[in-house]
């Protein structure tokens, strides 16, 4: 699994329009004081090809929203509390693959 930092800095290069690969992750690592793993870096930037980071972080915000969302009353028919538990199960399941993402 990826170290959280190397996620993070996989972000801020994403979210400053630089290109997310090898050369430039290793920079941003390496500007944290953190020693550099090159497989950590190879893994990472592997799994994140092809990924559009825009969608993941807007399917990673609607799916930690959706259960917070979804708290009805106790009095809620039926129909609407099986829709909600839907919901929260694509919700889960968003989070999961976003999850998978970052290995």
């Amino acid at each position: 699994m990826a170290k959280i930092n190397y996620v993070y800095g996989a972000l801020l290069l994403h979210s400053a329009g630089k290109a997310v690969n090898e050369a430039h992750l290793k920079k941003v690592i390496e500007a944290t004081g953190e020693a550099v793993e090159e497989a950590q870096v190879k893994a990472l930037v592997s799994s994140l090809e092809g990924v559009d980071i825009d969608d993941a972080i807007k399917s990673a915000a609607v799916a930690v929203a959706a259960p917070a969302a979804s708290a009805a009353p106790a009095a809620a028919a039926k129909d609407d509390k099986k829709a909600e538990e839907e919901e929260k199960k694509k919700a889960e399941e968003a989070v999961a693959g976003l999850g998978s993402l970052f290995g």
